[in-house]
């Protein structure tokens, strides 16, 4: 049932709202950096090694923090914004925390949720949530990290196909090569939750990424949220 479980946590069809938000391709497709399969793998690949090995770590350790009788979510939550520093992201990474947090409630209900919704008033940040969820729904800290460096690569390549008007059997094949790193990023990022404390945490970061996401968050025509 864990298993089963965390297959639905790294669903694309779970609707918590993540199909809204393109994990910076949108401004990457707008100025030419992604334009074919080639180089939205390289992207891809970046993402995974900076902001998604960053977010695997804080959902693992969100996921052990939930074990705790009083677990620190708003203390937490301000590690994961401090590893996101422009406000377009933090933006967007709360929506997404939101919906996921609405999604799972009802998908695992119990009384886990309501601390951590009450412990930041605009939304947690999502890799915050994804931990907090897996430990709702059984699975070990190791697998909320697999989660978060999953939706790293497959939430931008799955805006990208429609962006790009990709063949998605290429892009999937992009994401199968791919699926070396996820997996190694996932047991790093699950390592460090358990042997570091907060601030020492993975803190890696994309410039130009945070600097597309403020760009794109000015313009009055775009398909996707961030």
């Amino acid at each position: 049932m864990a298993s089963a479980a965390l297959l639905l946590l790294t669903d694309g069809r779970l609707p918590s709202g993540g199909h809204a938000h393109s994990g910076g391709i949108e401004e990457a497709v707008t100025d030419g950096r992604v334009h074919d399969v080639a180089s939205l793998e390289r992207f891809l690949l970046g993402r995974l090694w900076s902001t998604g090995r960053a977010d695997a770590a804080l959902a693992a350790t969100a996921c052990v923090e939930a074990a705790a009788r009083h677990p620190r979510w708003h203390e937490l939550d301000g590690e994961a914004a401090a590893r996101c520093p422009s406000p377009a992201v933090r933006r967007a990474s709360r929506a997404m925390g939101r919906g996921l947090l609405r999604a799972a409630s009802a998908a695992w209900p119990g009384p886990w949720a309501a601390p951590l919704r009450a412990a930041v008033a605009d939304g947690p940040m999502a890799p915050v949530v994804i931990g907090a969820v897996a430990h709702a729904a059984g699975v070990a800290a190791e697998d909320a990290a697999l989660a978060a460096a999953h939706a790293s690569v497959t939430g931008p390549a799955a805006a990208a196909v429609r962006l790009l008007g990709l063949d998605p059997i290429a892009v999937a094949a992009a994401l199968a090569r791919l699926a070396g790193g996820v997996d190694d990023v996932a047991a790093g990022a699950a390592g460090a939750a358990r042997r570091t404390g907060w601030r020492a945490l993975p803190a890696g970061s994309a410039p130009l990424v945070d600097v597309g996401a403020e760009r794109h968050a000015a313009r009055e025509v775009r398909l996707f949220a961030s």
